[in-house]
């Protein structure tokens, strides 16, 4: 029997890549703040890829997790009961916050901040959990993966096309896992609300949808769980996940595969890149 992904390479010209936050933080290289085991590799093979297949891809996207120095799931946001910084990784609640367990380092923004975390939490999609601080714009740390953003920079000079570069994540006092839209988005900033530009030219795009990036467990997974929401389901029968370009933060493993579970049950197709024509 002829297997599924030799028998979609004669259907599957032209491309449209989706790369999910890139970003030199989330690299397991020297200086990055949040290191995702194999991501370096992942970006490694996804700009091998690309430089290969320049004329089939019709469409770039790039989103970038896109910060300031202090924000609400940062260390920097946090003090504990002692007035001491918070530990990376910290899981903070709006019980805590009313316990006096944790507090914003900056007392103006409790009632906010608790506002957030009960809406959060109401949500049911995730708790906050407190980050190292990373993807600052203008740091080295918000940058694409070397090779890739010398990949794109060969594709537009070939094609004349340009790269969409997508920020998400700029407001403080909300977190952003998906391209789409911010956990709890905020009716003062259309940047936090679902970003229908983004979701209207994936849908009316014509061919194979690739997704890749970091990480899986978190920003892929919850920018594919709004896509999964979101586009018709014919459009989610022809998008693929590259499952070598795109790896789990460590300790979220289960996560990962949980989301590839759920992304395979509606219509989705999990494949390494290598197997593409």
């Amino acid at each position: 029997m002829t297997p599924w992904f030799a028998a979609a390479k004669s259907q599957t010209k032209p491309y449209h890549l989706l790369v999910i936050d890139p970003q030199n933080d989330f690299l397991d290289i020297p200086g990055a703040a949040l290191p995702v085991p194999g991501a370096n590799a992942d970006m490694q093979r996804l700009a091998h890829w690309l430089l290969g297949h320049l004329e089939q891809v019709q469409s770039i996207t790039v989103t970038l997790d896109s910060h300031a120095s202090i924000g609400v799931e940062r260390t920097t946001f946090w003090l504990d009961a002692k007035g001491d910084a918070v530990a990376p990784f910290t899981l903070v609640t709006a019980a805590d916050l009313l316990k006096g367990r944790y507090a914003p380092r900056h007392a103006a923004q409790r009632e906010e901040t608790l506002a957030y975390l009960q809406a959060l939490e109401a949500g049911g999609r995730r708790q906050l959990v407190v980050w190292p601080v990373h993807c600052v714009v203008g740091s080295w740390g918000h940058n694409i993966h070397v090779g890739l953003a010398q990949a794109i920079a060969d594709w537009e000079e070939q094609t004349g096309r340009i790269c969409e570069k997508v920020l998400k994540g700029q407001h403080p006092l909300t977190e952003q896992y998906s391209a789409l839209r911010a956990e709890v988005p905020r009716a003062d900033d259309v940047r936090t609300q679902l970003d229908l530009a983004l979701l209207n030219r994936l849908a009316a795009q014509r061919g194979m949808l690739l997704v890749a990036g970091e990480a899986l467990s978190h920003c892929v997974a919850a920018s594919v769980d709004d896509l999964m929401a979101q586009l018709p389901a014919q459009r989610l029968q022809q998008t693929l996940l590259l499952s070598d370009c795109m790896s789990p933060v460590t300790g979220f493993e289960d996560a990962g595969q949980a989301f590839l579970q759920r992304a395979i049950a509606a219509g989705l197709r999990s494949v390494a890149v290598s197997e593409l024509e």
